[in-house]
């Protein structure tokens, strides 16, 4: 179920600018559900004439520390710039993709990837500049406690999509502590709050420890659901099973809406990316992939929280 904020609901908002996200903490269980939602028309939208979702879906292949939170700028909701309308459009296939990257998993502080990316502008907010993004997206991180792996992530997503010449923006949407996680509830909390900001046209929901191991691996905007996770070295580089679709996913605006968003009904671990397979299944979608050589990444290690009971 999609769900908004009621009047009851305490979320805090911190504008982190220009330490390269966009910062959400969330109180989950004060969350009541929405009945309808304004349909959004793409029709003068060129982004979905560029069809990159194309290929087969059936392949055989610590918490954020106090220094970060009061060293942040608290400021409401406000929205990020646009782009200078008088570029033309960037090339439908970006010019500088090398194919396979090097994934970095050293461990740069906030403050030292806000001087890697000088270019990012507030809530890492980025986009080319010298042509028109031909995609604006949204990329939503469900968070708690995993700090370094944050860091890691941040790191390597920055290099990895400006190379794409999009135009995008990550939230990192955390749980209070004491409550058991709800992924799902995070990432509907996060598409909701996103487009407070900016009239993203796709939405890409992205665990915390997942590497690209290509730039090849376009986060766009899909014809199609489309599951970017593929193939993972945790599970020797193998897809799990056909109908998977966690991990990383990707979803137009449009496509969100029409299936009523994630089920807020997963507390703990698992069940909520099969629960949204289904509901894409039964809205007449079709998952699709990349292939497996370009779909790669690499997991970042971890334990998994003794709090989060496993959902069967």
């Amino acid at each position: 179920m999609m769900i908004t904020l009621s009047h009851r609901l305490k979320l805090l908002a911190i504008f982190l600018f220009g330490f390269g996200f966009f910062y959400l903490i969330a109180f989950v269980d004060l969350l009541t559900p929405i009945e309808d939602f304004s349909p959004i028309s793409f029709a003068d939208d060129p982004i979905l004439m560029v069809l990159n979702s194309t290929f087969p879906s059936d392949l055989n292949t610590n918490e954020t520390t106090n220094s970060s939170v009061t060293a942040a700028i608290f400021s409401p909701l406000g929205s990020f710039e646009s782009q200078n309308h008088s570029l033309p459009y960037c090339p439908v296939t970006p010019p500088n993709l090398i194919g396979p990257i090097k994934v970095w998993l050293d461990t740069p502080s906030i403050s030292d990837i806000n001087k890697l990316y000088p270019d990012l502008e507030n809530g890492g907010h980025g986009h080319p500049t010298d042509c028109k993004a031909r995609h604006k997206v949204a990329i939503i991180v469900p968070y708690r406690d995993r700090q370094i792996q944050l860091q890691i992530l941040l790191h390597n997503l920055h290099a990895f999509l400006q190379k794409q010449q999009i135009d995008y923006s990550i939230f990192i949407v955390e749980q209070i502590a004491n409550q058991t996680f709800n992924r799902a509830k995070l990432m509907n909390i996060g598409f909701i709050e996103a487009l407070k900001l900016y009239n993203w046209q796709c939405f890409i929901f992205h665990d915390v420890d997942l590497l690209p191991e290509d730039d090849r691996n376009l986060y766009t905007c899909p014809e199609q659901p489309r599951h970017m996770s593929v193939l993972i070295d945790k599970f020797k580089y193998q897809l799990p099973y056909n109908s998977l679709f966690g991990g990383i996913s990707a979803l137009t605006r449009q496509q969100l809406e029409k299936i009523n968003g994630f089920s807020n009904d997963y507390w703990g671990w698992g069940g909520e990316d099969d629960d949204l397979s289904t509901r894409v299944s039964i809205n007449g979608y079709k998952i699709t992939r990349y292939p497996g050589e370009i779909a790669k990444y690499k997991m970042i290690k971890h334990k998994q929280e003794k709090s989060n009971p496993v959902n069967k």
